[in-house]
């Protein structure tokens, strides 16, 4: 049986992923990592909780937080996070600007890609660095 919470694919099998591909798994990375830091956090209630994750997953904050991390970026890692910037995306939520939406899209991506790779530590690093105060 494949264990998903720990698969490790092939540069190959990683470079076939389109950047939409990447950044659909990197939003779920992301959004696990903001879900168990706000409750590792204390802020465990209901709506609070809720709310707070809406905040920090929406477009325009995750392309503010994502400006923390550029110049930690490898110069792989910051050609993954500019393929997925630059991915077709069709449509753009009204709360955010096309180029947020595209930040957050590179930032997915990359998170995405980083996962794949089994660099949990390295989401980390810059997972903890986007959250600094």
């Amino acid at each position: 049986m494949t264990d998903y919470f720990t698969t490790t694919l092939s540069n190959d099998e990683i470079r076939a992923i389109s950047s939409i591909g990447l950044a659909h798994l990197g939003d779920a990375v992301y959004e696990l990592l903001v879900r168990t830091y706000l409750c590792a956090h204390g802020k465990a209630t209901g709506k609070g909780l809720h709310r707070a994750t809406i905040e920090l997953v929406c477009a325009p904050k995750q392309a503010e937080l994502s400006e923390r991390i550029l110049p930690m970026l490898t110069e792989e890692e910051h050609a993954v996070f500019k393929r997925g910037r630059n991915a077709n995306v069709h449509s753009v939520p009204q709360h955010a600007s096309r180029a947020q939406y595209q930040q957050a899209t590179a930032l997915e991506a990359l998170f995405g890609w980083l996962y794949l790779n089994g660099e949990k530590s390295r989401i980390n690093e810059l997972f903890n660095a986007m959250m600094e105060e």
